[in-house]
C-alpha cells in the first residue's frame, strides 16, 4: 500500500500538469483568436472604404458602407487578446525580465530573490483577479452597456480579461510551487536566450 502511495502521487501530479499545460495552451490559441478577429475586422473595414471611394468617384456620392462600432469591437478584441496572452508568454519566457541583478547572485540567494518575486507577482495577480471579478459582477448586474452605435454588456468584453488574470495566476502560482520544490521556472532562460543569440549574431556579421 505504502509502495503504491508515491507512484499514485507522481501520476496525480503528471495529469495535473497536462491540465495547466492544455489551460495554458487554450488560453494563448484563444489570444491568437482574438488577434485574427482584429485583424479581419480591420481589413473588413478597409474594403468598406475602398469601395466607398470607388463610388464616390463613379456616382459622386459615397455609399456609407462600415462595421458599426468597429473600433469598439478591435478594441474589446485587444483586451482579450493582450490579457490571454499573459499566462502562455509568462511560461514561453517571452515577458520582459530584468536579471541583471539576478545573474550576479549565488545560487541560493537567487533561489530566494526568485520566490519573493513569484510571491509578490502571484499576490498581485489574485488581487486583480478578484477586483476584475467584482467589476464583471457589477457590470452584470447593473447591465452596463458600451456607449457605441452598438450596445454590447461591458461584461461580455471584460470576461475575457477576467478569465486571462485568473490563468495568470494560476500560472504565477504553479510557478511558485516549482520554484520552492527546488525546480526551475519554465521560463528561466528563454528570453535571455534569445537576447544572447542576438546579440552574438550582431557579432558574427
Amino acid at each position: 500500500m505504502n509502495a503504491q502511495g508515491p507512484i499514485h502521487y507522481s501520476g496525480m501530479c503528471a495529469t495535473m500538469r497536462q491540465i495547466l499545460n492544455k489551460i495554458y495552451t487554450t488560453s494563448g490559441w484563444s489570444a491568437a483568436f482574438f488577434l485574427v478577429a482584429i485583424c479581419l475586422t480591420v481589413m473588413a473595414q478597409v474594403v468598406l472604404n475602398l469601395l466607398d471611394r470607388v463610388s464616390s468617384l463613379i456616382t459622386g456620392e459615397a455609399i456609407g458602407l462600415t462595421i458599426p462600432s468597429y473600433a469598439d469591437f478591435t478594441g474589446f478584441f485587444l483586451a482579450g487578446a493582450s490579457f490571454l496572452a499573459l499566462a502562455y508568454t509568462l511560461r514561453d519566457g517571452s515577458h520582459i525580465r530584468v536579471s541583471l541583478v539576478l545573474q550576479h547572485l549565488s545560487p541560493k540567494l537567487r533561489h530566494i530573490v526568485e520566490i519573493w518575486c513569484l510571491s509578490i507577482a502571484a499576490a498581485m495577480a489574485l488581487y486583480f483577479t478578484t477586483y476584475t471579478g467584482f467589476l464583471v459582477h457589477e457590470s452584470y448586474i447593473y447591465n452596463d452597456l458600451s456607449p457605441g452605435m452598438i450596445a454590447v454588456p461591458i461584461w461580455i468584453p471584460m470576461t475575457p480579461v477576467l478569465v486571462g488574470l485568473a490563468i495568470l495566476s494560476i500560472a504565477l502560482i504553479d510557478e511558485l510551487v516549482c520554484v520552492i520544490s527546488g525546480g526551475e521556472p519554465s521560463y528561466e532562460g528563454k528570453g535571455e536566450n534569445l537576447l544572447e543569440q542576438d546579440h552574438a549574431d550582431l557579432h558574427a556579421e
